[in-house]
């Protein structure tokens, strides 16, 4: 069989783009193809709408060949490989929603030609590949694993971490047949040092979901936790801090205001849906994603709490919310904690007004479009300040100096100066005067998207330890 040279990748988001670029950077030919028009403009346009890739490397990218388009106008039948990289979120039952996936299939169905490769790396559920996403592009009339070759190589992204997209972090692949399996893996290696290969797309498929399921099951235990401490009267962060010290059988996770993202707060539903299919329900997954987001609900009464020590209700009162994004240093707010933080508060009669330098508006879950304020007219303006996501960006010295009061659910007060009564942290109760080194580090859980051997510890995946990396 000829080399494969000519891609095309349906889906140009926080994984198609990066992977596009990827393969053009190896020399190969690529086509882009995404369904919303103003995606296609912008990218064309050399503007890159996510963290990881600048606009001057999409820029070299679009100079060496790249195209972008719509559906209507990909040359899907002229190409070697199609890559699908499209979102597989849950809808309101928690269950997995497979309309990306099944619309894309559809789109590649059309122009199906025998001897092409399809390779899925959507995160999805055990027997999608081999499952909905095959019959859907059977309908074609051609067969997978006679016709064309089929696999599933689930992707590594770290979103806001470009050293995710190195080329020696390890790939996955597993084809419905050991061709498909080595046509994939040899495709991959254009852009990945190391790429295994399993023995099924289902083995590739669950090995991904294991990489986000533990990260979400040890964030709902250090979340426990953390509301342990509070009644305890211990500080969480110090704890889990002097844990970390043994150096050998622990991996520290720490506490946050609940899960976000693309990965963390979805793929233990999938893992469970899909366990229910087989007779076994998975207590312990569906546990650990409920307790994880129930933490908004939390910083809600936390909130309340540090109104109730100062004689106001929660109700009235005008809540400046500090960060928005799903992690710091993204513009990604997708599932974002923060978003249920602010309907909760609203149902309770606050006013709701935020500051994030990345995300310029924002909209809460079942609430209106809501813009970025200055970061010193929120702090001034509130009469409580929330902090949900830590950017290294924003002026903390100003925060800590001017806000009277302060809701801090990732310790990004962590050795700072604060005030007697100013600052309530969450699972650690209100900071002292003067806070004091060896409390832990500012991290944020919903980070972590991918396990990669790769990621630094503070930049992981929606729940990251602090020694591994989506």
């Amino acid at each position: 069989m000829n080399e494969d040279r000519r891609i095309v990748i349906v889906g140009m988001g926080y994984v198609g783009l990066p992977l596009a670029v990827s393969f053009v950077e190896a020399g190969l030919e690529v086509l882009g193809v995404d369904a919303d028009a103003g995606r296609v403009a912008q990218l064309s346009g050399g503007h890159s709408p996510i963290d990881d890739i600048s606009d001057k490397r999409l820029a070299a990218a679009l100079s060496a060949g790249l195209g972008i388009v719509q559906p209507a106008g990909a040359d899907l039948a002229g190409s070697d490989a199609i890559f699908v990289c499209v979102p597989t979120p849950i809808n309101q039952a928690k269950d997995p929603d497979l309309t990306a996936v099944l619309s894309a299939a559809r789109l590649i169905r059309q122009r199906l030609r025998p001897g092409q490769l399809v390779v899925l790396q959507s995160t999805t559920f055990p027997g999608t590949t081999t499952g909905p996403f095959r019959q859907a592009l059977e309908e074609s009339g051609l067969e997978a694993g006679r016709d064309f070759d089929l696999a599933f190589a689930p992707e590594r992204v770290n979103p806001g971490d470009p050293a995710s997209h190195r080329a020696d972090v390890p790939r996955l692949v597993g084809g419905i047949t050991p061709q498909a399996t080595s046509r994939a893996a040899t495709l991959l290696r254009h852009i990945n040092s190391t790429v295994h290969e399993l023995s099924s797309p289902d083995a590739a498929e669950l090995a991904k979901l294991l990489e986000n399921v533990f990260r979400n099951v040890n964030i709902a235990l250090v979340n426990q936790l953390a509301l342990l401490c509070e009644r305890m009267g211990l500080d969480v962060w110090e704890v889990i801090g002097a844990a970390a010290t043994k150096p050998f059988g622990f991996m520290p996770f720490r506490p946050g205001p609940g899960v976000g993202g693309h990965c963390i707060p979805v793929d233990p539903y999938y893992l469970a849906w899909r366990a229910r299919e087989f007779g076994f329900v998975d207590r312990f997954v569906e546990l650990a994603g409920d307790i994880n987001f129930a933490m908004p609900r939390h910083v809600v009464d936390l909130v309340s709490e540090a109104l109730n020590e100062r004689g106001r209700a929660l109700k009235g009162a005008r809540v400046g919310l500090l960060g928005v994004a799903f992690k710091p240093n993204v513009r990604d707010a997708r599932n974002t904690p923060a978003a249920d933080i602010s309907a909760f508060l609203v149902e309770r009669g606050a006013e709701i007004v935020y500051h994030d330098p990345y995300v310029p508006r924002f909209r809460p879950t079942g609430g209106e479009l809501l813009e970025s304020q200055p970061l010193d007219d929120l702090v001034k303006g509130s009469d409580v300040v929330v902090v949900v996501t830590a950017h290294d960006s924003i002026d903390w010295p100003l925060v800590y100096e001017r806000a009277g009061l302060v809701v801090d659910t990732v310790n990004s007060s962590r050795d700072r100066a604060v005030r007697a009564g100013q600052v309530l942290r969450l699972g650690a109760g209100w900071a002292a005067a003067s806070n004091h080194a060896g409390q832990g580090v500012a991290v944020d859980n919903r980070s972590m998207t991918s396990i990669s051997p790769e990621e630094p510890a503070v930049t992981v995946s929606e729940g990251e330890p602090a020694a591994a990396p989506g």
